[in-house]
């Protein structure tokens, strides 16, 4: 009983970890590196402007913590059930999902923050249905892929026409930024499933026409590439996230100003503990934390790959590949903004960015990650036949 209360309340401890491979344990060990930095990062960068909302500093990183127990509770889960299992539920998730996307778009159902709807709001808490559509996505994206083959045309058109229909529906919040995201992952994993180059052409002109058309009828939009050319050209308008943020960044110097003492974001950098936490990170921790964070997310890329590679299993593969992409790609996402290296979006930062559906998309992709590794590195077991 108490063994049982003490797994309840510390999601972190895991007494099955001495059966695991190496590489699934390095894995969990690495996305719990990650998810603690996460949280001193978060916690810096939010406690003025949580004091100074709602008079207690540790506001967000309070709520952060809630939903990354929750996280954490659904990690274990994951890591003990068999893929096989969590492939089939993906189908039923995703048109969930879809119809809470599209719901958003409804007056009065979707929640509007900084001028897009992405949010259902139950009571307090706010749900983004795009967020938690993405391990879902990538659980079905690397059974289509990977099984492209086996498929009729019917499945394949149908699967095609549903993945359109969510790129569609984020896209319309709008959010560009996880549309892309999303279609990139999506394309990747049918790279990596060696689907002919001739479909892989048709959608990736068809994406970027897409974008254009998207960016042409959305001012705001195109007043980000313009920001993202020539920032200091209204610094104090469309430029001012990326002016902040490149202050902010520049001002870490080599090893930063200390924990604590960014100036950044004493209410200069804007939504500072979401999409620019990156920025106070590099200010407070200089050239040399941030490539240590490289370091982690090479690392992390390097062992999903590894665990990629060393698996047979054509779906559970493309499932590592996909999970690499989402994690890291949107990571370095994030980053290339803070740095003004790409223009300006909604990203966050995978397991530091505040946010309860992010944590939890973030956590369940980590965990399908050392479930391919648990599979892959552990024996088969095979039914033998029962002598009559």
């Amino acid at each position: 009983m108490l063994r049982k209360l003490i797994l309840i309340i510390f999601p972190i401890v895991n007494p099955d970890l001495e059966h695991w491979s190496n590489e699934a344990r390095f894995l969990r060990w690495l996305t719990l590196l990650w998810l603690s930095l996460g949280l001193i990062a978060l916690f810096s960068a939010s406690y003025p402007v949580a004091l100074a909302e709602t008079g207690n500093g540790w506001y967000y990183v309070i709520r952060q913590g809630i939903w990354i127990w929750a996280g954490l509770h659904g990690l274990n889960l994951i890591t003990r059930l068999p893929l096989q299992y969590i492939v089939k539920l993906a189908p039923w998730s995703i048109l969930l999902l879809l119809g809470l996307i599209f719901s958003t778009l409804v007056p009065g159902l979707g929640h509007e923050v900084y001028g897009a709807t992405r949010w259902i709001k139950l009571g307090p808490i706010l749900i983004q249905p795009s967020e938690l559509m993405k391990p879902f996505l990538v659980l079905q994206s690397a059974y289509i892929f990977g099984q492209w083959h086996r498929h009729s045309w019917r499945v394949r058109l149908q699967w095609i026409g549903v993945f359109g229909l969510i790129l569609a529906g984020i896209l319309l919040q709008p959010n560009l930024s996880t549309t892309a995201l999303c279609g990139m992952s999506l394309w990747l994993i049918a790279l990596a499933s060696g689907i002919p180059s001739m479909y892989l052409t048709t959608t990736a002109l068809g994406g970027i026409l897409t974008a254009f058309v998207s960016i042409s009828f959305r001012e705001y939009q195109r007043k980000r590439i313009t920001a993202f050319l020539d920032p200091w050209a209204d610094p104090l308008g469309n430029g001012y996230q990326l002016v902040q943020s490149l202050m902010a960044v520049g001002s870490g110097g080599t090893f930063g100003v200390g924990y604590g003492m960014s100036q950044q974001k004493l209410f200069y950098l804007p939504i500072q503990y979401t999409d620019f936490i990156f920025s106070v990170y590099a200010e407070e921790f200089g050239f040399v934390g941030s490539i240590v964070l490289l370091i982690l997310l090479l690392t992390y890329a390097t062992f999903a790959l590894r665990v990629a590679v060393n698996c047979s299993h054509r779906v559970k593969r493309l499932v590592a590949i996909g999970v690499m992409v989402m994690m890291v790609g949107q990571a370095l996402l994030n980053i290339g903004v803070a740095t003004g290296a790409l223009p300006t979006t909604g990203l966050p930062f995978p397991l530091w960015s505040y946010g309860g559906s992010s944590t939890l998309a973030s956590l369940t992709l980590a965990a399908l990650l050392i479930r391919v590794a648990r599979e892959s590195n552990e024996a088969d077991v095979v039914m033998l036949p029962q002598k009559g």
